[in-house]
Formats: structure tokens, C-alpha cells, sequence
């Protein structure tokens, strides 16, 4: 696969500062600078990020990169730091405590002992105010390893969302806020980080995206808020909240000598929650609808899973979001796993219906095995940054690499070690067998929503040509496929039909050098180097916006374009009831709708027809999280964990899925 055509292989993230912005902005108002050309660039070329101008100034970042919240050096006393020497029990008139130089010498290093101090500080703090999943995994271990190889617990951590983010907000003078992260990281928003900085820069419990707190640590019925909720704070004493109430956590705390228990700040053991607050919204489909309908505050309507759910048959029978992905089999309704939903120490509690906290879905990591899944025993071992230099696709850490790798070859300081490298790699096959037990309950997921019909011919004569019909059907009555962000997820056919010879004389569905259908959002084909597949059956919905002079165009983005100096996003002033979308910006839906059923056409003509005998179809339905022109369209901002947009756009492409494959033959006289 090619991709160097439109990729810069170099490695960086470009970042700039609001500020920049409206610098730049009022610049090109005074010298006259024109704010789009004829083509309606999101970005125009002389607009490009520089690499210099930083959203966040490096001082300014919340913790920097190598801020863990205490570090194995970061212990309040050393061993060697007692408060008084064994001699020191007294101290004599003419003893100073510190010399002049060291005194020198202490003043010369407090910054940053005062740094490190606070940096602790701030670190425990924020685990009093929203515990990690770690602290959860202690008692819940079968819902974390659930979790932690989950669409939800990679929510923040995709460098796809942080990149379309931070762009959208550079086109709009950064008016659209919050208004993607809210969802994908309600802990940070809570905290107050900033919405641009880096993953490497975020507490924990920020990374962790929809996190254990993020569902049971909400107590009220917010509705569809797009993600905008408010978590209780309180460290792992305080209350949760969950469906079935308080009663057997009072069990376990009034046998705590069984269970090994304390409910006290300052008694040393097994910390566990004082209370679960009974909230059986935390059941319904309502709960889910709280992020995943998704209505910009200028009325569109992004992505609308909890409607097309309310609409559908499923939600008519009763059946809820949680009963499809949250049971036995991905996708549909196959009852609950039953047994403890704690294990506190050795000690199960009582059994009881269990849910799976994996809820598969189309989308899959494109980054570092390393720091995601999450892994505690990762994390103990190396920071993410750490773990970002360790060249797993090299062979580090394996037999073949290490009996052959040279005695000069140079390695990071950290993996400098072989027996680090070792005992990473085994870290690392463990975390690529849990992705690919993902990959195949995401197979699962996608299987049970998406079914594909039989091949059937209309015409098949050489003097008449070859037709075809093939029937995609929608497998699920709970909602459209594909559904949430339908407007790039890509669901489409691959065909190919070779003649008697076995020569390929017709393919539809292939991908152009980068990585992209050739379709009309393919620069490819935009640029007039492949041609356009104009038999391509594909259900990604596509983002329609209004031009500046009339008319609409199809866009990567749902970011229209402005003729003001300083585009912002603005509320609609007019009510949306019969519309139910704005004038600058609208969807044209391709998704099947619950039960339905799409037919995919393909023609054939008679010149493509050589020679008598029997020609064979083979038709694969396949499954992509995003397109690679999206990756395109939001490079500009750059992508975190300092990876080129070349290689985000090679790690989807290599994670395409084949749902289904069909094959028939013809026979043509």
C-alpha cells in the first residue's frame, strides 16, 4: 500500500494557539488575504499549522510527559532520607542544620522539588476526586478486562478523534469548545483539563476515556445532553451508583471480617465503596442516549443511535440497548452471564445477572500495543512515552531479533536491556492477543447487524452483457446500520468478476494508492489518477454543507465555509421542528434502516464479455472504522503520540474487515 503520495512521513505534531488564530485571522483582514478559494479547502494552503505554533505552550500543559503522579523515584522519604541521622538526636547550638553550599545547593534545586511536590499532590488528589479503573479492577476484575480492550476505554485515546477535534475547532475559531471531548472524556472535562493537550500530558483517569466513574458515578437522568454530565467526585469510599442498590454491599460491610474490609479513611486494608446509590436509569436505553444522540448547539443532528432506536421495533418490544451489547453474544439478544460481581479477595459476593462492559462496535486501535489495551503490569513497567519507543514491529524482544541484532545497534536508554526487552514482548503478546479477541467479538457485532443475500444474475449473454443483483440486509431491529457516526464508517462491497481465463475483467470496491475507495471524495480520483468506481455501493452517509454563493456540496467535514475573517459556529435562529436540521449543513443518510433491505446493481457490458464459458463473481462485504481522506483532511493539526498521518492511515487500512464473502459462477454463451 502507497501512501506517500499525500502523507509527510515525517513525524510531529503541529499545534497552535488560539491566540495564533486571531492573530492570523485579524492579519489577513488587514492585508486583504481572501479566507477560502474556489475549490472551499477546509484548510487553504498558505494556512497550513505551522509546527511552531503550539495549542498549548509546554509550560502550560496540566502535567508534562513525564509526569506520573509519583514516580519509583518520587517517594516522599527515600530510604536513605530519614528525618534525623541515628547521631542527630540532638543538635548543639553550633550545629547548623545546612551549610552554606548546601544551603546553596537546596535553594539552587527547589524548583523543581517543588515541582515534584506538586506534581504528587495533584496526582493524589485527582485519584480522590475520580478513581482509576485500576483501583476498580482490584475487586471487578472480569469488568475490567471487559473494559479495558473496549471502544469505550479508547475513547480519548484515539489520535482520529483528537486530530478531527482540534481541527474542527482551529476552522471555526475554536467555538466548537468541549464539544467532542465532553463525550469522549467526561473525567478530564470534569477536571478541567484543556480539550487540546496531549494524551501523554492527562491524568490517568483522563485517559481512560468512559471509565468505570463515568457510568457509576452519575446520579441523575440527564437525558440527551451529548455528553454533557456532571460526575460525583469522591475517592473510592464515596458512593456509586447502580441498578441494583445498596443491599449486598451492606452484606459484604456487616461480614467485613470475612470479606476483609474497611470503610474508614485512616484504617489500613481492603478499601471498598460506603454505599451504591440506586439508580436504575444505569439500565435503560435512556442512559446510553445521554452521548450516543449527538446534536451540535447549531441543530444538526450528528449522530442519532438512541432515535433510531426509539423508532425501531426492538424498542417496541422492550428490549433495551443493554440487552443487545451488553449480554451473552454481541449484537443480539442472548440473556446474561450469571455469577459474583465482585470477587473481594478471595471471596465471591452473592451471584447475580453480569453484564459485559466490551460492547464491541465498527471502530479498533490504531496506536502502540503498549498503551492500549490498558494494562496495569504495562503501565508499571514503562510510561507511555517509554513505551512508544519500543520498536515492536522490529522483532524487539524476540528470539529472531535478539540472536541476530548487532552489538551496535542502538536502543532507547529504557529498552537497553535485553531482559527489559524481553519481558516487554511479553507484555506485548498478551496485549495483541486481547486486540485480536476484540477483533473477533467486533466480527461478531458486525455479523449480527449486517447480513449478505445470495448473488443473483438478470442478464447473462456475450452479446447482452453481464448483470447482477446482490441484497445487503440490515440484521438488527434495534436501530439503522450503520448507525452513530454514520457519515464515516464505512460499510461497503468489494466485487470482483474474472472471465473463463481467470483474468479479472471487472472490480468494484477496490482501494486507490492511499488507501481509499475510489470515490468522489478520493484524491485520486479527485486528482484524475484512478477513475472513479461509479458502481460503488457503500452506506457511509455523507455531510451535505451550504456554499458561500448557493448550492450544497458533499464535505470530509461537517464544517461549512464562512467568508468571515473569524468563522464561527453559530446557533441556528430558527426553530429546527419541521426541518430538523439547520440551512448550512445536512446529512444524506445511506444507513438500512432496522430489518430493510438494500440491492446492490452491477452491469457489466458485452466488451468486457471475451470468450464463452463460466464467469465467476466474488463479492466480500467489508468494514472500515474511518476512510483514509478524513485522516487527509484533519493532518493539519498533526496527531498525538507524534505519529505521521501516514502511519494512522496504514493502521486503519490494516485493520479492514471482511464481514462476509460470496461466491457464484456464471455460465455465458
Amino acid at each position: 500500500m502507497i501512501f506517500s503520495t499525500i502523507f509527510p512521513t515525517t513525524k510531529r505534531v503541529r499545534k497552535v494557539t488560539l491566540h495564533s488564530v486571531l492573530v492570523l485571522s485579524l492579519l489577513s483582514t488587514l492585508v486583504g488575504v481572501t479566507p477560502a478559494v474556489a475549490e472551499d479547502d477546509l484548510l487553504l494552503t498558505n494556512d497550513s499549522l505551522d509546527q511552531n505554533d503550539e495549542l498549548l505552550l509546554t509550560e502550560d500543559s496540566l502535567l508534562s510527559d513525564d509526569d506520573d503522579l509519583l514516580t519509583e523515584s518520587d517517594e516522599l522519604l527515600s530510604e536513605d532520607d530519614d528525618l534525623l541521622l541515628e547521631d542527630d538526636d540532638s543538635l548543639s547550638n553550633e550545629q547548623d542544620l545546612l551549610t552554606d553550599d548546601q544551603s546553596e545547593s537546596l535553594i539552587a534545586d527547589s524548583p523543581e522539588t517543588f515541582d515534584a511536590a506538586a506534581e504528587a499532590h495533584l496526582g493524589l488528589f485527582a485519584e480522590e476526586r475520580y478513581p482509576s479503573a485500576n483501583t476498580c479492577k482490584v475487586c471487578h476484575p472480569r469488568q475490567y478486562e471487559q473494559w479495558s480492550v473496549s471502544q469505550h476505554a479508547y475513547a480519548q485515546l484515539s489520535p482520529v478523534y483528537m486530530a478531527m477535534q482540534n481541527t474542527i475547532n482551529a476552522v471555526t475559531s475554536n467555538t466548537n469548545g468541549d464539544f467532542c471531548i465532553r463525550c469522549h472524556n467526561q473525567v478530564g472535562m470534569n477536571m478541567g483539563e484543556s480539550t487540546y493537550a496531549s494524551n501523554l500530558e492527562r491524568h490517568p483517569t483522563s485517559r481512560e476515556g468512559i471509565t468505570c466513574v463515568v457510568c457509576h458515578r452519575m446520579n441523575k437522568e440527564y437525558g440527551k445532553v451529548s455528553g454533557r454530565i456532571a460526575l460525583e467526585e469522591g475517592g473510592i469510599l464515596a458512593p456509586i451508583y447502580g441498578p441494583k442498590g445498596n443491599e449486598e454491599l451492606q452484606r459484604v460491610i456487616e461480614n467485613r471480617d470475612q470479606y476483609k474490609v474497611v470503610t474508614e479513611e485512616d484504617e489500613a486494608g481492603r478499601k471498598i465503596h460506603t454505599k451504591i446509590g440506586h439508580f436504575p436509569y444505569l439500565s435503560s436505553s435512556a442512559f446510553c442516549g445521554t452521548c450516543h444522540d449527538v446534536n451540535l448547539f447549531n441543530g444538526f443532528r450528528l449522530e442519532e443511535a438512541f432515535s433510531e432506536y426509539k423508532n425501531a421495533p426492538a424498542a417496541q418490544r422492550g428490549d433495551s440497548c443493554q440487552d443487545c451489547h451488553m449480554g451473552k453474544i454481541q449484537g443480539v439478544v442472548s440473556g446474561y452471564e450469571h455469577g459474583p460481581a465482585a470477587m473481594v479477595g478471595d471471596e465471591p459476593t452473592t451471584p447475580r445477572k453480569l453484564t459485559n462492559h466490551f460492547f464491541a462496535g465498527p471502530d479498533y486501535s490504531v496506536v502502540h500495543p503498549g498503551i492500549f489495551p490498558h494494562n496495569a503490569d504495562a503501565a508499571a513497567m514503562a510510561t507511555m512515552e517509554e513505551w512508544l519507543a519500543f520498536d515492536h514491529k522490529a522483532g524487539w524482544g524476540t528470539d529472531d531479533f535478539e540472536n541476530n541484532v548487532s552489538e551496535d545497534y542502538e536502543f532507547p536508554e529504557r529498552w537497553d536491556s535485553i531482559d527489559d526487552r524481553y519481558d516487554a514482548r511479553e507484555i506485548l503478546n498478551h496485549q495483541i492477543y486481547r486486540l485480536k479477541w476484540a477483533e473477533n467479538k467486533r466480527l461478531e457485532v458486525l455479523r449480527n447487524g449486517y447480513l449478505l443475500g445470495e448473488i443473483t444474475p438478470e442478464t447473462a449473454k456475450l452479446d447482452q452483457g453481464l448483470s447482477f443483483s446482490i441484497e445487503v440486509k440490515n440484521g438488527t431491529d434495534g436501530h439503522n446500520v450503520p448507525t452513530g457516526f454514520d457519515a464515516e464508517r464505512l460499510i461497503w462491497l468489494d466485487v470482483t468478476v474474472t472471465d473463463p481465463n481467470n483474468k479479472v475483467i471487472f472490480r468494484s470496491g477496490d482501494l486507490d494508492p492511499n488507501g481509499d475507495l475510489r470515490d468522489t471524495h478520493s484524491l485520486y480520483v479527485h486528482n484524475d489518477e484512478v477513475p472513479l468506481d461509479d458502481q460503488l455501493f457503500t452506506l457511509q452517509s455523507r455531510f451535505i454543507t451550504s456554499n458561500i454563493r448557493g448550492g450544497e456540496r458533499e464535505q470530509v467535514l461537517a464544517v461549512n465555509f464562512s467568508n468571515d475573517p473569524l468563522p464561527f459556529i453559530r446557533p441556528f435562529t430558527r426553530s429546527l421542528m419541521l426541518t430538523g436540521q439547520p440551512d448550512s449543513a445536512r446529512k444524506h443518510r445511506q444507513t438500512i434502516p432496522p430489518k430493510a433491505t438494500r440491492l446492490a446493481t452491477y452491469d457489466l457490458d458485452e466488451e468486457l464479455l471475451d470468450v464463452a464459458g463460466d464467469y465467476k463473481v466474488t463479492v466480500m462485504l467489508k468494514s472500515a472504522a474511518v476512510p483514509v481522506n478524513l485522516i487527509d483532511a484533519i493532518k493539519g493539526v498533526g496527531f498525538d503520540y507524534n505519529m505521521s498521518a501516514k502511519e494512522v492511515a496504514e493502521n486503519v487500512v490494516e485493520n479492514h474487515q471482511v464481514i462476509w464473502e460470496k461466491q457464484a459462477a456464471f455460465e455465458i454463451r
